[in-house]
């Protein structure tokens, strides 16, 4: 089609979304003298481009910059020849800029009649963090599945196995999640719970089979298991809009967590109680699995979804998985390797990691996420805002850069409250100190920038700048140097050359249009 097609959200219902917008029609004149003018016979002005101006007074109003009207105008047919033949400019351009200088701007602000589509649930980004943080407290309830007095490539036996077991299927639930959202964005609900139908049983046993391979205590092995079945549960619930499911099935690790730091609290019931969560979760998303595979209805088009473009999600699942793990489990990588190396030189036996305690740390970085979540929609739905009432594509990108940095610093100021709280709260942690807390924002810092990016589209190079950072961290882990040193050059980094791509890339209109 010649007209551009103006994606409108919310205006008029779900099959009125995709709006054809062409130039206005010319206004009839009254019929010709008997003798009539050879100037009037051709429909022309003294100057056509005052016609033009009056036809297009809308589009060229709103516009910001002469190159939207240049857009709308080659968009409709407008080729240099007939800005020749009938305006007598020698081009597209030309007339825009013209158009552009004779139309009074007319920029109406935020309204009531303005319907943004980014405005988000504050609750519901809430009730997202909790569920993203209580998870962590399974780890209590599984301590003692770990033989923390038997080593294995330097580590306490299993904790390699699961954190392979966790990147895994962090890195295929990410990719598994944008794929069910792709769905779901084409209107597609079944098709999207039939994609994580197959695919969250998949990713489990991957995950499940990496950590069985990996190998270790039969009770780690086990948790490693549950673990993946859990994430592969909570993924189909999150995609589906069902976050206070997450929460019932949350509530017996919850519980049985804060009775295990009050008591103690004998084994198989810990395992219990982590049982009940892991089968309450994957029941309820087999439930709505199935709702949403039965409601939905077939259209009867074939549809589909290339799933290469599923790979930059899946590098990024797996570069944040290895940058958190390398967060909170740096230290006692680190040690083991020390351990290691000099029990190649001293052979002893008994060698004993001390860990480290970053638990408050991890806390606080996962209980932002719901916050992280709220400002993406924040950030988006300020930078329409200031595309409405900025006069000039310098004064918008001026604004949406304001705006990206006043989320930032919103975010990390947050995180770095969350820690001090949970250091307050957590028995036996010590503050954290300024190089450590300099990672963490960092971190925190890099992923919000990152997930900002891929919201709009940038998923490649996002995904490869994380994966190097996460690359050169292990890397440098491996070898022997300060973790928190590997984090803030590796993630101080990361946030530069990502501020430096966000900064430009959402300061042009046309990313927000």
């Amino acid at each position: 089609m010649s007209g551009p097609i103006r994606l409108v959200p919310d205006e008029g219902g779900a099959e009125r979304t995709m709006q054809l917008r062409t130039l206005p029609l010319k206004r009839r004149r009254p019929a010709p003298p008997t003798e009539p003018d050879p100037a009037e016979q051709l429909d022309l002005s003294d100057d056509p481009l005052d016609e033009l101006a009056e036809r297009l007074q809308d589009v060229c109003a709103d516009a910001v910059h002469p190159y939207e009207i240049a857009a709308f105008l080659e968009s409709d047919g407008l080729s240099d020849e007939q800005a020749a033949l009938l305006y007598g400019r020698p081009d597209a351009f030309t007339v825009a800029e013209e158009l552009f200088e004779k139309v009074e701007r007319r920029y109406p602000g935020p309204s009531s009649e303005f319907a943004n589509p980014w405005r988000a649930d504050p609750w519901r980004c809430v009730v997202r963090g909790l569920v993203f943080a209580l998870p962590g407290l399974g780890y209590l309830l599984g301590a003692n599945l770990f033989a923390t007095a038997r080593m294995r490539f330097g580590l306490p036996s299993g904790m390699l196995a699961l954190s392979i077991a966790t990147l895994v299927s962090w890195g295929f639930n990410q990719a598994l999640a944008h794929r069910s959202y792709r769905w779901l964005s084409r209107l597609r609900r079944r098709d999207a719970a039939v994609c994580l139908a197959v695919g969250a049983p998949i990713g489990a046993l991957l995950a499940s089979g990496c950590a069985y391979v990996i190998g270790g205590p039969l009770g780690a092995l086990w948790f490693a298991a549950g673990q993946s079945c859990y994430l592969a549960a909570a993924t189909a619930l999150l995609v589906l809009g069902r976050e206070k499911f997450l929460l019932l099935a949350l509530a017996p690790a919850s519980v049985g967590a804060g009775v295990v730091l009050a008591v103690d609290v004998p084994q198989p019931v810990r395992t219990a109680v982590l049982l009940a969560s892991v089968a309450l979760a994957v029941g309820l998303a087999v439930r709505e699995l199935l709702v949403a595979a039965r409601g939905g209805e077939r259209d009867g088009v074939k549809l589909r979804l290339p799933i290469r473009q599923e790979v930059p999600h899946l590098l990024f699942g797996l570069a944040c998985g290895a940058l958190t793990l390398i967060a909170g489990l740096g230290e006692t990588i680190h040690q083991a390797v020390h351990a290691a190396s000099h029990a190649v030189h001293t052979p002893a036996h008994g060698a004993h990691v001390q860990t480290a305690p970053t638990g408050p740390a991890m806390i606080a970085l996962t209980l932002s996420l719901g916050l992280a979540e709220w400002l993406l929609f924040r950030y988006r739905a300020m930078a329409v805002a200031a595309l409405r009432i900025s006069h000039t594509s310098g004064q918008f990108t001026r604004r949406t850069g304001g705006i990206l940095l006043g989320c930032l610093f919103i975010y990390l100021t947050t995180v770095a409250a969350l820690d001090a709280a949970a250091t307050v709260l957590w028995p036996g942690a010590p503050s954290l100190g300024v190089p450590q807390l300099g990672a963490m924002l960092l971190l925190g810092g890099s992923l919000w920038l990152a997930l900002l990016l891929n919201a709009f589209g940038f998923s490649w190079s996002t995904a490869l700048i994380c994966l190097a950072a996460a690359i050169a961290e292990s890397v440098g882990l491996l070898t022997g140097a300060d973790p928190i040193v590997l984090q803030l050059i590796g993630c101080g980094a990361a946030a530069l050359v990502l501020t430096a791509t966000a900064g430009p890339a959402l300061g042009r209109t046309t990313q927000h249009r």
